[in-house]
């Protein structure tokens, strides 16, 4: 028997398997996806301060962290549409990234170092993302401000629907943009999750 045929297999299984079983099978499905190239796509989902968190990668590293407030159904059929349809909900792949946010969000960690694969940014856009890791932990930027690190003052709004369709929030750090006022801004998150970042981040 294939191991098409044994994953056919174990996959009838499935609905009487335990917890442990099931992670299992899910990882072995995984690793043969993509011993065989047809896995372009991992993603899993985690629980977090701020809600459920989904969380997709591909070869070039993390692609995608979506808010529960995007819908994530509606994003993985983004990812399908923009990447491609080999996605697999393979939890292993994304083990750095979810250990890191831990640490994150334990007060444990200012920085992460996992690749991102930049693709779903192009043009100015890419370039105002880009240079939001400069604004540094438990520090916030105005828009127009991060308009002149992009290197065009007079694209304030520009900036703004930059961090409004910011594939990687979080980690590519839009929450720390707030209005020239004072005001907190907007956020793709919802503006709760971004004082709860901007709250957890100012905490000695």
């Amino acid at each position: 028997m294939n191991t098409s045929d044994d994953l056919a297999r174990d996959l009838a299984q499935a609905y009487a398997s335990t917890p442990e079983h099931l992670r299992q099978l899910r990882d072995r499905l995984a690793g043969t996806a993509r011993a065989h190239g047809i896995l372009d796509v991992a993603y899993r989902t985690i629980d977090s301060p701020v809600g459920p968190l989904l969380l997709a990668a591909t070869d070039l590293g993390l692609v995608r962290v979506a808010y529960a407030t995007e819908d994530h159904d509606a994003v993985l059929q983004g990812l399908s549409d923009q990447i491609s349809p080999r996605l697999l909900n393979a939890p292993a792949r994304l083990d750095a990234i979810t250990h890191e946010l831990a640490e994150y969000f334990e007060g444990r960690r200012h920085r992460f170092d996992v690749a991102l694969d930049w693709r779903l940014s192009a043009g100015f856009r890419s370039t105002v993302l880009h240079r939001l890791p400069d604004i540094g932990y438990g520090q916030t930027a105005s828009y127009a401000a991060v308009a002149l690190l992009a290197g065009n003052p007079k694209a304030v709004r520009a900036v703004g629907s930059a961090c409004a369709s910011n594939p990687l929030p979080l980690v590519v750090p839009c929450h720390r943009v707030v209005r020239s006022d004072g005001a907190i801004g907007g956020y793709i998150g919802g503006t709760d999750a971004k004082r709860t970042l901007l709250a957890l981040e100012a905490t000695p």
